[in-house]
């Protein structure tokens, strides 16, 4: 299997770099009365919407057409609760699915840890939960993966070499490796090692695995659950180096529905019983069990620090 690296500047144009660190701020279509730094819900009720489909997209993480089925009865429950019709969106990339809500056709979703920033000061994303484990723990770990025939025994051993990331709206897959390797190892994308994109986690995982690439950076809830599917297996997999824990993917809603439909969809996840589901059965893999309430003030202050490290702002178009 042999994958094309992406240009960076294909992975997502709307995300700058700059020199110095910035205050987060939403883009001025949005309103933020309260300062919980997401956007307000539309004080005119003549900005308010009220669809009768909603539409929902997981992060394109892996592939689409697995996690159709894995949501397939949270849905139904979607559904019940709210009493619309509810549509799956297989999304193909982080910038497409921030590009839907900004544009209307996208009401509920799960955005990955690092486009969770992007999402809500360029889409008016109001994220308000995230998965975690039966006693309330939540997160994962960003890795760097080789494969036993690299010749990468430690970090250093990437300089001069080829690193593959995800996309540059991906934490783990970007943000998180980038600020590590230039503050601890010295080392910067371009100068110390090439630095190449294939899109998804999983492309990373398989393209180390399959020996595509020589390492690679990526979330260790993804590589967890395609080795519960044995979709590769240990002896493909070296890890060399392990972050602290980081918030996973978090949930939430487009900001311009009307208040009664946010609040039944915050309900519908809140009591979802996931025993017996195809979703405990895929995200049991990474040891998550519920969905918990956050707040993105809070629990995405770390990824937000991360994005000031890389000298990061969002500059929506």
């Amino acid at each position: 299997m042999t994958m094309k690296p992406l240009t960076l500047l294909a992975c997502l144009p709307l995300m700058l770099p700059l020199a110095g660190h910035a205050e987060f701020t939403l883009d001025s279509r949005y309103q933020d009365q309260d300062g919980d730094l997401v956007a307000d819900i539309p004080a005119d009720a003549d900005q308010q919407v009220d669809p009768s489909t909603l539409i929902f997209a997981y992060t394109p993480v892996e592939d689409p057409a697995v996690y159709r089925e894995v949501w397939s009865e949270f849905l139904d429950h979607l559904a019940d609760a709210t009493g619309k019709q509810v549509q799956f969106f297989p999304v193909q990339s982080n910038a497409a699915q921030i590009e839907a809500m900004r544009a209307g056709r996208l009401h509920i979703a799960g955005f990955n840890t690092g486009s969770n920033p992007l999402a809500v000061a360029c889409a008016g994303f109001r994220p308000f939960t995230m998965m975690a484990a039966e006693d309330g723990s939540f997160g994962y770990e960003m890795e760097i993966i080789t494969h036993p025939d690299s010749g990468i025994d430690e970090v250093e051993d990437i300089r001069g070499g080829e690193l593959a990331f995800t996309s540059q709206t991906s934490n783990s897959g970007f943000k998180a490796p980038s600020a590590i390797l230039k503050a601890d190892y010295g080392m910067i994308a371009g100068e110390d090692f090439e630095p190449v994109f294939s899109g998804k986690h999983d492309n990373s995982i398989l393209g180390v695995a399959n020996q595509d690439y020589p390492a690679a950076a990526i979330a260790n809830s993804v590589l967890n659950r395609m080795l519960s599917r044995d979709v590769v297996s240990e002896d493909q997999i070296n890890t060399i180096y392990t972050s602290q824990t980081f918030p996973t993917t978090g949930y939430g809603i487009a900001h311009n529905l009307t208040p009664e439909l946010q609040e039944a969809i915050q309900d519908a996840f809140f009591s979802f019983e996931w025993e017996g589901t195809a979703l405990e059965e895929e995200f049991s893999k990474s040891g998550e069990a519920q969905f918990i309430p956050i707040t993105f003030k809070e629990h995405w202050e770390v990824i937000r620090k991360i994005d000031n490290a890389n000298g990061v702002q969002y500059n929506c178009q």
